[in-house]
């Protein structure tokens, strides 16, 4: 069974999309992720969720999770410059469990 997300389907049918990017934050409280996803008020598409943003330990896929309680849908940001195929797995099964769809992965913040 295929699973899209409401940001593959805009894609292809051409949609206009617009995200946002969330910085995370310096604590492990996911009220503060919460409240700043719902500020938002659902004018994004999907939220891209920042993993170790800046040196700020935070990590998306937990980031996601609290983001698709609170109705926004993430984009699971994976930072793979040091990864190979067997480290991505556990990752991305984890992330498909959870009902996150959507992923970008980087080769690092510059």
């Amino acid at each position: 069974m295929e699973v899209k997300s409401q940001l593959a389907r805009k894609i292809e049918s051409g949609e206009f999309i617009v995200t946002a990017e969330h910085a995370p934050r310096t604590t492990a409280t996911p009220a503060a992720t919460e409240a700043a996803l719902k500020a938002l008020g659902g004018k994004p598409t999907a939220v891209n969720m920042g993993d170790n943003q800046y040196g700020v330990a935070m990590f998306s896929l937990a980031a996601s999770a609290v983001a698709l309680k609170a109705g926004v849908e993430p984009v699971l940001q994976m930072v793979t410059r040091d990864w190979n195929r067997i480290a991505l797995y556990p990752d991305l099964l984890g992330a498909a469990s959870l009902g996150i769809t959507n992923v970008l992965c980087l080769s690092g913040y510059h």
